[in-house]
């Protein structure tokens, strides 16, 4: 005769089975994603100024940072601006728009919606694929020495990407 497990362990056996399968789907997402150094790459930020991951990167010196990869046609980009803003009142966070238009564009969208955010342009999608994505929205978290820790697809809430970059700033240094 089989034991019959007990509701709460059966609970524990059924979170461990979903947690396993989200983490499991998250790493075949992310095989391409770029490890290691950020890729370099030239681009210029919707106000027309040139940047790049070193020129990022020494201006915020010592911090954790974030890519992120947005597209103005993506409805989970617009569900996330919120935790981008907010995370980046304390958080240097260089976002990437991905396929969405010219600087202009860019800088027009993000008028209309009321962001701030210094944008990279990225009108072919050259630059997502420099690290390896193929899909937005789209977290790269960086190290203060320009280390990949975390890449993300997908929605991301604002807590999760504030421990992301706690945990960069606090074990990449």
């Amino acid at each position: 005769m089989r034991a019959k497990l007990t509701r709460p362990t059966r609970w524990l056996l059924e979170a461990f089975l979903i947690v396993g399968i989200v983490i499991t789907v998250q790493a075949w997402r992310t095989r391409d994603a770029a490890s290691g150094p950020v890729p370099p790459f030239e681009a210029m930020l919707a106000n027309g100024q040139p940047i790049s991951p070193a020129r990022w990167l020494e201006r915020h010196e010592g911090s954790a940072t974030a890519f992120y990869f947005w597209a103005e046609w993506c409805p989970i980009c617009r569900a996330m601006e919120a935790n981008i803003d907010a995370a980046g009142e304390h958080w240097p966070i260089l976002t990437v728009a991905m396929q969405s238009g010219d600087a202009r564009q860019v800088s027009d969208h993000l008028s209309r919606r009321g962001l701030r955010w210094d944008a990279a342009i990225d009108a072919e999608g050259s630059i997502a694929r420099r690290f390896g994505l193929q899909a937005v929205p789209a977290l790269v978290v960086v190290d203060g020495r320009g280390e990949i820790r975390f890449v993300e697809l997908g929605y991301t809430s604002e807590m999760g990407l504030r421990l992301r970059l706690w945990w960069a700033q606090n074990t990449g240094n």
